[in-house]
C-alpha cells in the first residue's frame, strides 16, 4: 500500500520526530517472532490460499509486513516467505530491535539512584521496545522476558519498528498519525477506493490508512463507521474550536454556500459523508475530490467545512 520511494521517504523523514531512533528498520535489523502454536504457513494472506507447511511451536521466523489485522508476512529460517495468523494464539514478536553497544539495563527509565541496574546489556542482544517512555528512554523485554529501561539513544539500540510498533505517549502517536498523512499529500482522490492501496484515496480510506501506517491501528473504514466509533469511546463536540490535534471531523454532504442552509441539521443524526483530522489553528487534512487535487490541507473558518461540520472526537485518548 505505497508509492514506494517517495511517500516512504517523506514518512521517514517526518516520523524522525517521533521516534528518536530509527523508524525504518535500521541495517541488519528484523523482527522476529516466535511460533506459539502449531499454525498454517499459507502462500497468501487469505484462510483459502495453499498451505506451505506447518509452522512448529517455538519456531523463530522474521516478521516483514503486518499486511492487515489478521496477517503478518513471515520468513522462515529457510529463507521462505509466507502468511501466517497474528493471533497470540499462534504467534508472539519476540524482537524489534539489537543491543549496538552495551548499555545498562535498569528498573526505571532514569539515571538516577532511584534506578537500579538490572544487567549490562551486551552488544548483539535482541530485545523487544514495548514502549516509548519519553525521548530518552525505551521500555523493553529481554530474551528472558525480563522488563525494564534502556537509553533511547541510536547509540546504544538499533530498531525496526516497521512492523511492531511500541506504545507511545500520547501526544506522539498524534504526530506519528498525522506525519503519516502528510506523506501522502497530492495522493489523487478515488471516490470508493480501493483499501489498502494507497494509489489513491476517498476521505475514509486516507484516514484509515494513517492510523494503520502509524500506529497499526484499524479503524472501521467508512466515514459513518468512524464517527460512530469516535462517538463510542467517549464526548465529541459539535464546536470545531474546541477540538484537538489530531481529532477527527465529521461532515455533512453539501446542501448550499450559505451558512442558513444547514440551519436544521442535527449533527448527531445526519448522515455523515465526509471525514479529515483537525491539525490545529484552523486546518484540517483531508481528501475529497479529484478537482481539488487529492490528499490536501485546507482552511476551515468560512468555508464550506465550517458550515458542513457536525461533530469532532478523538480516537487516541
Amino acid at each position: 500500500m505505497r508509492k514506494w520511494t517517495m511517500i516512504w521517504g517523506m514518512l521517514v523523514l517526518a516520523l524522525t520526530f517521533v521516534f528518536p531512533a530509527a523508524t525504518m528498520a535500521d541495517e541488519g535489523i528484523t523482527t522476529k517472532a516466535q511460533i506459539v502454536s502449531g499454525v498454517s504457513f499459507r502462500d497468501q494472506a487469505t484462510t483459502s490460499s495453499n498451505v506451505i507447511r506447518l509452522l512448529k511451536s517455538k519456531e523463530i521466523v522474521t516478521v516483514t509486513d503486518f499486511v492487515t489485522t489478521n496477517w503478518y508476512k513471515v520468513k522462515d529460517a529457510q529463507g521462505i516467505s509466507g502468511y501466517v495468523s497474528t493471533s497470540s494464539k499462534y504467534i508472539k514478536i519476540i524482537s524489534n530491535a539489537k543491543i549496538v553497544y552495551g548499555v545498562n539495563f535498569r528498573t526505571q527509565p532514569t539515571s538516577d539512584s532511584s534506578s537500579k541496574v538490572i544487567r549490562m546489556l551486551s552488544k548483539g542482544e535482541e530485545v523487544l521496545v514495548t514502549d516509548k517512555v519519553n525521548d530518552s528512554w525505551y521500555k523493553i523485554q529481554d530474551a528472558n522476558g525480563v522488563s525494564g529501561y534502556v537509553s533511547s539513544s541510536s547509540k546504544y539500540i538499533s530498531t525496526d519498528f516497521t512492523v511492531f510498533t511500541p506504545n507511545l505517549p500520547l501526544a506522539d502517536e498524534i504526530e506519528a498519525v498525522i506525519a503519516a498523512g502528510n506523506a501522502y499529500l497530492g495522493t489523487p482522490y478515488e471516490y470508493g477506493s480501493v483499501r489498502g492501496d494507497s494509489s489513491t484515496f476517498d476521505c475514509s480510506d486516507l484516514i484509515q490508512t494513517m492510523f494503520w501506517d502509524a500506529l497499526r491501528f484499524s479503524v472501521p473504514s467508512d466515514s459513518q463507521g468512524q464517527g460512530n466509533y469516535v462517538r463510542s469511546l467517549g464526548p465529541v463536540t459539535m464546536d470545531w474550536t474546541k477540538l484537538k490535534r489530531g481529532d477527527l471531523m465529521f461532515f455533512s454532504s453539501y446542501k448550499g454556500s450559505k451558512a442558513s442552509d444547514y440551519l436544521n441539521i442535527k449533527p448527531l443524526s445526519e448522515p455523515i459523508t465526509h471525514v479529515g483530522i483537525y491539525l490545529g489553528n484552523g486546518s484540517v487534512l483531508h481528501t475529497y475530490s479529484v478537482e481539488s487535487g487529492g490528499v490536501r490541507v485546507d482552511t476551515i473558518d468560512g468555508k464550506q467545512w465550517d458550515n458542513r461540520f457536525l461533530f469532532g472526537g478523538s480516537v487516541i485518548r
